[in-house]
């Protein structure tokens, strides 16, 4: 398996991410830990893309400042997603330290044998229908069917990430797609402009981790 490459962009990606979080809260303010969460969440995933370790460092202060958000805004399957992100987040550091290119921060990637793809999305399409019906049944959700393809996806695709799989970037994508229109229906525009920025580097990642691939 081949290093993740260094790209000379990745700063100015990076500080453009924080730039669009920044100027969104000031210019339709909200509150203090949506900004708070938006910076370490873009973060997070940039150095996610990159294979860094240290997405982790970001991601626990990501995860303990959405879950209060989500808590205030009654997302409860979301809720229910950041406290396995939390969970998985401590097994996800032990797993990529065993799989770090030595002497660097660095995971080997890896990718999933394109026939169990169609098996995962139908599994994960299925599975979603059903908990937000079970949200819209039980609970005063309300967006139970975006809060729950916005959770099932997330639940696969963080497994991937821990396990270093490519293919957790077309979950992520979905994701971050439906949780932009969840964010902005809920009128948190500095949570919305994150997931922006999240569904721009879910294709700066996959081109990462494939250019690793392809170099194995």
């Amino acid at each position: 398996m081949s290093k993740l490459p260094k790209q000379t962009g990745m700063w100015l990606f990076l500080v453009t991410g924080l730039l669009v979080q920044i100027i969104t809260f000031c210019l339709i303010p909200h509150s203090p830990w949506a900004m708070i969460s938006g910076v370490f969440g873009i973060c997070s995933v940039v150095l996610s893309a990159q294979g860094n370790i240290l997405t982790f460092v970001f991601g626990f202060v990501q995860v303990a400042t959405y879950t209060y958000l989500c808590c205030v805004e009654r997302f409860y399957a979301e809720i229910a997603i950041n406290i396995y992100y939390f969970i998985t987040m401590i097994y996800g550091v032990y797993c990529w330290r065993k799989r770090l290119y030595e002497n660097t921060m660095q995971v080997q990637t890896r990718r999933l044998a394109p026939s169990f793809l169609p098996l995962l999305a139908i599994a994960i399409v299925g599975i979603s229908f059903l908990t937000g019906w079970l949200l819209e049944s039980y609970t005063d959700d309300p967006q139970p069917y975006l809060d729950a393809f916005t959770t099932i996806p997330a639940i696969v695709a963080q497994v991937l990430m821990v396990m270093a799989y490519r293919e957790q970037w077309y979950l992520w994508l979905i994701v971050d797609v439906l949780a932009v229109i969840m964010w902005l229906r809920a009128e948190n525009y500095c949570m919305a402009a994150q997931y922006v920025f999240w569904c721009a580097n879910c294709i700066y990642g996959y081109i990462q981790w494939s250019k690793s691939l392809e170099k194995k």
